[in-house]
């Protein structure tokens, strides 16, 4: 009978450390935090946030340093606020820029961000205030293909008299 207990109980514990070692692989390979990770949290508003989604890229100098945490409207200002979380060895600084941009032609949307240097380092919670979004480019090709660009010569002809008609 007790042989049969301790059978039981090494089966147990084998499959136990096989649950912890699974579970520690996926938080590693998948790059899940634990207990909010080495990370801080800013705050830009930006006119328009179209494209960028929880979880979109943020770069400083081509590389990712963090992701969109948060997106939510600033009712008072018409603007959207964006959660920016960034890994805590990005030094922002509060003359940083930040600007919404587009990977590739039809890509997904990103925020880069210029980090400055300048000023004081922003605190955890503060505004990046300097934003800025990119012409859209669908409506810019929509003005372009339908007409709505101002073309900057006349219409040949336009001006002179017609031919034959004595003036």
């Amino acid at each position: 009978m007790m042989k049969k207990y301790s059978i039981e109980t090494t089966v147990g514990v084998f499959v136990l450390v096989g649950l912890i070692a699974i579970g520690y692989m996926t938080v590693k390979l998948g790059k899940i935090p634990l207990f909010g990770g080495d990370t801080y949290l800013l705050y830009a508003r930006f006119a328009s946030v179209e494209g960028v989604r929880v979880g979109s890229s943020i770069e400083v100098y081509g590389l990712q340093v963090g992701t969109v945490d948060s997106l939510r409207l600033d009712q008072q200002r018409q603007m959207a606020i964006t959660g920016l979380k960034l890994n805590a060895d990005v030094k922002v600084y509060d003359d940083a820029s930040a600007t919404v941009k587009t990977s590739g032609l039809i890509g997904d949307k990103y925020i880069k961000i210029d980090p400055g240097g300048a000023g004081d380092q922003l605190k955890p919670r503060s505004f990046i205030t300097q934003t800025s979004v990119p012409a859209d480019i669908e409506d810019l090709i929509g003005k372009y293909a339908f007409g709505s660009v101002p073309s900057t010569g006349q219409e040949k002809g336009a001006g002179k008299p017609a031919e034959g008609s004595g003036k």
